[in-house]
């Protein structure tokens, strides 16, 4: 339902907040709800209960507070913790410091067969961000298909108290739709 929601107002204009000011993406996160869009996405983002497990591992929950959620035994020792950021989300939220950073989602084609969806990024002020591939082509309803998302800081990219954090998306689309996934860096 995120990847379909508008950020815009009726009026084609940005939504604003409680200033009147326009909202940034932590007042207006993914944007309105657009109910014939989210009845046909085009790209849906599956996560399953035990991708959770890692991430979980790495909050530091015990495996037995681990166990309770997911009913069966868990052993934290034996998971590779993750972070947020890997979870197979239709948004991306970071934290990013002087180094790069790759995350890769995978997506299923619940729209039109022989479809073909084309990346454009609106680039986070001080991010240089990195699709790859830049097009997702499907033969069939239900196909998969992962892309991976680079960020990396550029030189003008702010400092915390000048700039904590910058927002931008990636919209992957075809000819009948459009998926937008919100981006959230926060700055080390």
């Amino acid at each position: 339902m995120m990847t379909t929601t508008d950020i815009v107002n009726l009026e084609g204009k940005p939504i604003i907040d409680e200033r009147l000011l326009p909202a940034d993406i932590f007042a207006i996160g993914a944007g309105h709800v657009n109910p014939s869009r989210a009845n046909d996405p085009g790209l849906v983002f599956d996560i399953q209960p035990d991708d959770y497990i890692p991430y979980l591992c790495g909050l530091n929950y015990t495996d037995r507070e681990i166990a309770i959620l997911v009913q069966r035994k868990v052993k934290c020792s034996e998971i590779s913790s993750i972070k947020e950021a890997q979870l197979n989300y239709p948004s991306f939220s970071l934290t990013l410091g002087s180094g790069a950073q790759t995350y890769t989602r995978t997506v299923t084609n619940v729209g039109q067969p022989n479809s073909l969806y084309k990346s454009l990024i609106f680039v986070p002020q001080g991010v240089e961000v990195e699709v790859t591939p830049s097009t997702l082509q499907f033969n069939e309803a239900n196909q998969k298909a992962s892309f991976a998302v680079t960020f990396k800081r550029t030189s003008y990219g702010g400092n915390r108290q000048d700039m904590p954090f910058a927002q931008g998306y990636i919209k992957w689309s075809s000819d009948q739709h459009s998926v937008r996934i919100p981006l959230v860096v926060i700055f080390e």
